[in-house]
């Protein structure tokens, strides 16, 4: 944990994603642990992340999670959000992390050429991705 939290506040950046029910819960309490003193704040498409490559106009399309182990296929979990930890807790300051809750836009990174996701859907997260790692990087 002490490893995570010095390269957060020294200008890190870090993603998490496919949480859903009690997983986002454990998640919550386990970043609290790493960043006692920061909190996590629930983002909207007006946030720069989300437009620092691909313009993205809306959170609103859905990414199904769930796999597809045992059969199960991919399954919807609720409306998706994206959450973060600001420095300094300042929501106009540096964006630290970004947690995907209700999604796994890792599937559909995994799945997007094996006929098991709409493209449309798997555009969606590759584009989030991209903007994850570009405003990373220029932050």
């Amino acid at each position: 944990m002490e490893g995570l939290r010095e390269y957060l506040l020294k200008g890190g950046f870090a993603i998490f994603d496919d949480f859903r029910d009690r997983d986002w819960w454990q998640f919550e309490e386990s970043i609290m642990r790493v960043l006692p003193e920061h909190r996590l704040v629930q983002l909207d498409v007006s946030h720069p992340v989300f437009d620092s490559f691909f313009h993205i106009e809306s959170l609103d399309f859905s990414l199904p999670t769930g796999g597809r182990g045992g059969g199960r296929g991919f399954a919807t979990y609720g409306n998706p959000s994206y959450w973060g930890v600001f420095e300094d807790n300042d929501p106009e300051k540096r964006l630290m992390l970004i947690a995907n809750y209700n999604n796994d836009i890792g599937d559909y990174w995994e799945w997007s050429d094996a006929g098991f996701v709409p493209i449309d859907l798997s555009n969606e997260a590759y584009k989030l991705g991209v903007n994850y790692v570009v405003y990373a990087m220029t932050h």
